[in-house]
């Protein structure tokens, strides 16, 4: 997923101008981030846009706002709304979370948040901005994200196993509890690499409901559960 471009069913991403390039990450997140006929949705840290597109596509009723820290990855963006099918539903926020104010409350907002710590920089600035905690972090993120989102509203992130621990243990300390859990495999034998977790203002659940979703057969092959994950979505699906 490397080109300068990646075409959709129903939209081409332009990512030439963005650090980071779309990622299964991202179209994961995007086809499994759910809340209940949301009307307003809010992307932190939207990169090439892929995530808003994606969840603009799902909730046509929806507007989507998405917010971008880095000016050239924001304009970028920001032209992949405006010639997508979606365009009305979708704007850009060239800006930081932190200073980030609404109005309104958001029933889903979703984040694929950067996780690396400031001791493993590399030379690339703008890579830097996109996947170190510095810029954003945990506490900052579920702060505001608490702020932000309304009462019966859901709040999804994906990150690697280890860090979603950390930011489980984070959130409560913030009022967001944790909903449903989806673990990610690349194949049945491998290891869990990725967690997507919702999180809402409602300590109800006596228990957390977890999927485990593998990628791949073990012959390489894409299993039927991702095959529909992201039918409608993907070009050769």
């Amino acid at each position: 997923m490397g080109n300068s471009w990646f075409q959709f069913q129903q939209f081409r991403v332009e990512q030439d101008r963005c650090a980071m390039k779309i990622s299964t990450d991202a179209v994961l997140l995007g086809s499994l981030a759910q809340s209940k006929s949301p009307k307003q949705i809010l992307d932190i840290g939207t990169g090439t846009g892929v995530i808003a597109l994606m969840l603009a596509q799902r909730f046509p009723e929806a507007q989507v706002t998405a917010l971008e820290i880095d000016p050239e990855a924001a304009a970028q963006a920001k032209e992949n709304f405006k010639e997508s099918p979606f365009a009305d539903q979708l704007k850009l926020k060239p800006t930081a979370l932190q200073e980030f104010s609404a109005d309104i409350s958001f029933d889903l907002i979703v984040s694929n948040p950067p996780y690396f710590p400031d001791h493993l920089k590399s030379r690339d600035s703008k890579r830097n901005l996109a996947l170190h905690t510095d810029s954003l972090s945990f506490e900052a993120l579920l702060r505001h994200a608490s702020q932000l989102l309304a009462p019966s509203g859901q709040f999804w992130v994906i990150l690697p196993p280890r860090q979603m621990g950390d930011f489980c243990k984070l959130a409560e300390k913030v009022l967001l509890f944790l909903n449903s859990k989806i673990q990610i495999q690349d194949t049945p034998s491998k290891p869990v690499h990725r967690e997507i977790v919702s999180f809402s203002k409602s300590k109800n659940l006596p228990s957390i409901p977890t999927r485990v979703y593998s990628l791949k057969e073990t012959d390489g092959t894409s299993t039927i559960d991702y095959q529909q994950l992201i039918a409608g979505f993907l070009l050769k699906f």
